[in-house]
């Protein structure tokens, strides 16, 4: 079996008048094309605005959403045996399908949600590292907006300072 690098699951809200221009998709493509990322599968479900009922949508004929669908508790061909067979003994931690279906049912009718599952490439040989010294993941997550805002002084003097080193570093030697 290939490594694997981290995967995250990322879930994404959207309101009855969301503008689907193509952005997400093409930034998406941009970071899988510098090998960051690689999208393993992504699903888009709208929950619909008369039965609360939640619907898969077709991705054009595209071969996604089978894996995030069985997460979501639809049923798709093998995929859901094919989990329950494979099982885990790695330390729990993260979101569970449990977390995943409530994600989906929070929704509120009308409204969409994209499901995205990334592997994180560049961290392969981090995950690796991790685990060969004995380390498990207790936690993990973007921070939100006003953690960032509290600390943002402090961040903005790092950046700048790592900045300045870089481009020291990049200067032509005498210059």
């Amino acid at each position: 079996m290939a490594e694997i690098g981290p995967v995250q699951m990322i879930a994404l809200a959207f309101g009855p008048d969301a503008d689907f221009e193509g952005r997400i998709i093409e930034e998406l493509a941009k970071l899988e094309t510098e090998q960051t990322i690689r999208i393993l599968d992504l699903l888009f479900v709208l929950k619909d605005a008369e039965s609360g009922e939640l619907i898969a949508l077709d991705h054009q004929g595209e071969s996604l959403g089978g894996i995030v669908g069985a997460l979501l508790g639809f049923e798709f061909e093998g995929i859901e045996e094919q989990m329950r067979a494979e099982g885990t003994d790695e330390h729990a931690f993260g979101l569970g399908q449990g977390d995943i279906e409530g994600l989906a049912e929070s929704l509120e009718p009308g409204h969409a949600a994209g499901f995205l599952l990334i592997e994180h490439v560049w961290a392969r040989d981090l995950k690796r590292a991790i685990r060969d010294t004995g380390g498990v993941p207790i936690g993990e997550g973007f921070l939100t907006p006003e953690t960032v805002r509290a600390v943002e002084p402090e961040l903005a003097a790092m950046a700048d300072a790592m900045q300045e080193v870089e481009n020291e570093e990049a200067a032509p030697a005498g210059a």
